[in-house]
């Protein structure tokens, strides 16, 4: 039937209802939409409260528990190599960024894998099998569900070259192994610490530099062995130092670092893989790969423009007649006499031979010594690491050379 209207009738015989729900149930929707958010605010300040509390001892906890698998054991290794630990690890990356896992899941896998092979052999054709089990184990242990990867997606991306009984059997075993301790305190877990402790947590840039140097580590050998804490740390440095952000206080946590690792830190992060560059040059991880390939850039210019200023200062000049500050001789018709590489004048001899023995000089002219190029390492932050840099070092050896041809 047609509606009443003041503009007339109405031609439609659809009627739809202004109010689906009546006054009251929306109003109880309202004050359940409230609470919930106040119960979730209440519940984040109470986790903050908690934490600041009990902060100290769940880092002692931590540092406890980061036991490193034991390198030695690693390199009795029969058919497995260090060289073909990049590739593997190549591999895990693309899968970890296909299936957006977190970033504590990635370096716990590597973990795993490292734990399990420095107590079991592994053959050859085995290896990407427990590096898939490890990143499956550490997907289950850790993220969130919907994103742990299954068995068929996994032996899709190994391109079926192992069953997924295979899968199955090799996960109990990697359990059964490290007696079912999953849980190990990651680089990214102490990241997260130092960075609250500095009041960084909101720098997503300083995050993801570190995040690069982190992850560069597990790609060499001598980093197997480092404590995840040590690692965090000494890549939070030299990611401060890269982005120019003040470096914590030295007597805090987050500021003791070990010098050692941060310059071969700076020295790995030259030559990523093509993966790890690839992973780090988009917006999502704040372009890190150009943003230190334009650092090392400049560092490198600096380094040139120095040493070219030191190779100018040491080369030799003539010395002026009216510095000199010998003692006027009398004068010989002998040649004089190249004594250091600088010219000597003769003595007159102090008896009447006319036999002058320039084997009896009374005045030494002892060489100037060439100026030595400034050294580039400090002992204390802010520093150069460009030392680290190939071309840097190549450079210093053409200067050592050509100081040694002008003396």
């Amino acid at each position: 039937m047609a509606c009443p209207s003041r503009y007339g009738p109405c031609d439609t015989f659809f009627v739809q209802e202004d109010d689906v729900y009546s006054v009251a149930e929306r109003a109880r929707d309202r004050a359940r939409a409230i609470a919930r958010v106040q119960h979730r605010q209440f519940g984040q300040e109470l986790s903050r409260i908690t934490a600041d509390e009990y902060q100290e001892d769940i880092l002692d906890h931590m540092e406890v528990m980061e036991t490193m698998p034991d390198v030695s054991s690693i390199d009795l290794q029969t058919e497995i190599q260090w060289y073909m630990r990049p590739y593997l690890l190549d591999f895990l990356v693309e899968a970890h960024s296909a299936f957006q896992l977190l970033p504590e899941t990635w370096f716990l896998a590597v973990n795993l894998l490292d734990r399990y092979c420095s107590r079991r052999v592994v053959y050859k054709r085995h290896y990407q099998l427990v590096g898939c089990v490890s990143l499956l184990i550490a997907a289950k242990y850790g993220d969130k569900k919907e994103r742990v990867p299954t068995i068929r997606e996994l032996r899709s991306m190994c391109c079926s070259l192992y069953d997924e009984e295979m899968f199955l059997q090799m996960e109990g075993h990697v359990l059964q192994t490290l007696t079912w301790v999953v849980g190990h305190p990651t680089a990214d877990s102490f990241l997260q610490i130092a960075l609250a402790d500095t009041g960084s947590s909101e720098d997503i840039e300083l995050q993801n530099m570190t995040w690069y140097f982190c992850e560069m580590a597990l790609f060499h050998k001598d980093f197997v062995g480092l404590r995840p804490s040590v690692l965090a740390r000494c890549a939070l440095v030299l990611a401060r130092f890269v982005l120019n952000r003040p470096q914590a206080p030295a007597n805090t946590w987050a500021g003791t670092y070990e010098y050692s690792i941060v310059c071969r830190l700076c020295s790995i992060a030259q030559e990523p893989t093509q993966v790890v560059q690839r992973k780090y040059s988009t917006i999502h991880f704040s372009s890190v790969t150009q943003t230190l390939e334009s650092w090392f850039y400049k560092q490198t210019l600096q380094a040139q423009a120095e040493n070219s200023n030191a190779q100018i200062a040491q080369e030799p000049r003539e010395p002026a007649a009216h510095v000199s500050k010998v003692a006027p001789q009398t004068p010989q018709k002998h040649g004089y006499a190249m004594q250091h590489g600088c010219m000597t004048p003769p003595i007159t001899p102090e008896d009447n031979s006319m036999d002058y023995s320039y084997d009896k000089m009374a005045v030494e002219f002892p060489p100037t010594p060439s100026p030595v190029p400034q050294a580039y390492g400090y002992n204390t932050l802010p520093q150069r690491f460009d030392v680290m840099n190939p071309q840097v070092q190549q450079v210093h050896r053409m200067s050592s050379m050509h100081s040694m041809s002008t003396t």
